[in-house]
């Protein structure tokens, strides 16, 4: 069979999985890391986000997390806190296209961890599952590719905003479709008068986000 960089081709190649997670300098790392986070408001976090007022449409104030992303040592701390939030038997990160793999890869990193890519349609070439959603003004789709979630692999879903929480709720049909389980979200933004956060822990879903705003 032929080889390609010491691997055979046609043969699955899996991963040994991370020890980087479970390790005791890692844990005692991310345990004072939790700590500070706990007791941190994240205002210095907040203060890099960028307000843009009447977007998409007039009355709403939209919170752009791009200009945080930009500030080197402020997506450092922003990564970082969201890593000590996770819970240290995660298996796999999940994270939805496209601002949600930003925060996915980061955090896949930092744990030693997989990052599962949700997609929207057209973009995977495998056999895939689907789940559609519903948005303001109509429907969208998100799809993975089948058997990238193993049985009861327990998946920790990511997004850089929850809002309505439309999409995250589809994310978590579709992780559990394909077989996932799924008990943590990790947010770095938070509005929770739009309620998607309350429809997640309905789901029974642990929900932590570094900044909430109130209002749109």
């Amino acid at each position: 069979m032929d080889k390609m960089g010491g691997l055979e081709m046609g043969r699955p190649f899996l991963l040994p999985k991370a020890h980087i997670i479970t390790s005791p300098d890692f844990l005692e790392n991310m345990a004072h890391n939790r700590q500070s986070c706990e007791m941190n408001d994240n205002a210095d976090l907040a203060a890099l986000i960028r307000n843009i007022p009447d977007y998409p449409k007039p009355g709403i104030m939209f919170r752009d997390v791009s200009s945080l992303l930009l500030d080197a040592g402020g997506y450092r701390m922003t990564m970082d806190r969201l890593a000590a939030l996770v819970d240290p038997d995660t298996e796999l990160v999940a994270g939805i296209e496209a601002r949600g793999f930003i925060v996915a890869s980061a955090l896949a990193y930092i744990l030693g961890l997989g990052q599962l890519m949700l997609r929207k349609p057209g973009k995977l070439p495998g056999d895939k599952i689907g789940t559609d959603y519903t948005l303001e003004y109509g429907t969208d789709r998100i799809e993975m590719h089948v058997g990238h979630v193993q049985p009861d692999q327990k998946v920790l879903l990511v997004d850089d905003l929850i809002a309505t929480g439309g999409t995250a709720l589809a994310g978590l049909d579709l992780i559990r479709q394909g077989g996932g389980k799924v008990e943590q979200a990790l947010f770095i933004v938070d509005l929770p008068d739009l309620g998607g956060a309350q429809k997640l822990r309905a789901q029974n879903i642990r929900v932590d986000a570094l900044i909430g705003f109130d209002g749109d």
